[in-house]
């Protein structure tokens, strides 16, 4: 009598911890989508994207700069829920230390925080004034004087960062945390006709090459929804 074969045991599979979901808002508008998005590209993350309604009040809100917090991209991984944007990048880098989110030298490092803070927190009458609208293009537009020390810090920022390392990212030979943060900016200048100078200019086609980028403002471009408020004529 044959003997019975030993019956092959297979282990149930876990949640990946690599299983993730993004919410995010309008990809036309949601400059912290965009950045949340690039992040976790970045970081090698698998994950599904989830779209809110641009007609939910409350994202509404955020896109027109009416609201206090902003609750998008939202990322939910392996247990954890983080809804801020400068959380989500540490949290990535924390995470994910290979995927290289944060220069590896120690003041290089710092720096990259620094300036991914900077972004975070400040340049709010950039905002208002040259919202990201990636359908929209100026063929020139007078930045109204609130706006414009916004507009020579980030130069600032840009063009001691590229110095220093030597681009043609931020940060050196690859993308980091900091040109996610910023990526945003670079579209609100074309969209807006903002005058720069040689090398920044050549920074933002680098950015607009990078193949996430591209991806991401297919996905804008497709986009039916439209919020007038921020397609008028200024």
């Amino acid at each position: 009598m044959a003997k019975a074969g030993k019956a092959k045991v297979v282990a149930a599979k876990p949640e990946s911890a690599t299983k993730a979901t993004l919410t995010i808002s309008s990809k036309n508008y949601s400059s912290w989508s965009l950045r949340g998005w690039l992040l976790c590209r970045m970081a090698g993350l698998e994950f599904e994207e989830k779209r809110v309604d641009i007609d939910d009040p409350e994202q509404r809100q955020e896109l027109l700069l009416l609201s206090p917090s902003v609750l998008v991209p939202r990322l939910t991984h392996d247990g954890v829920t983080v809804w801020d944007t400068l959380a989500v990048a540490e949290y990535l880098a924390e995470t994910m230390p290979g995927a290289g989110l944060l220069p590896a030298e120690r003041v290089a490092r710092a720096h990259c925080r620094a300036v991914s803070g900077e972004m975070h927190s400040g340049f709010h009458n950039l905002r208002s004034a040259l919202p990201m609208n990636l359908k929209a293009r100026h063929k020139s537009f007078k930045i109204f004087s609130g706006a414009r020390p916004d507009v020579e810090r980030i130069k600032a920022i840009w063009s001691e960062c590229l110095a220093t390392y030597g681009g043609p990212w931020l940060f050196g030979a690859r993308p980091t945390m900091a040109d996610a943060m910023y990526a945003p900016v670079s579209t609100r200048f074309r969209t807006y006709a903002v005058d720069l100078e040689a090398p920044l200019a050549a920074f933002c086609e680098t950015v607009f090459a990078w193949p996430l980028v591209r991806e991401w403002t297919e996905g804008a471009l497709a986009e039916p929804e439209e919020i007038v408020e921020l397609d008028v004529e200024f």
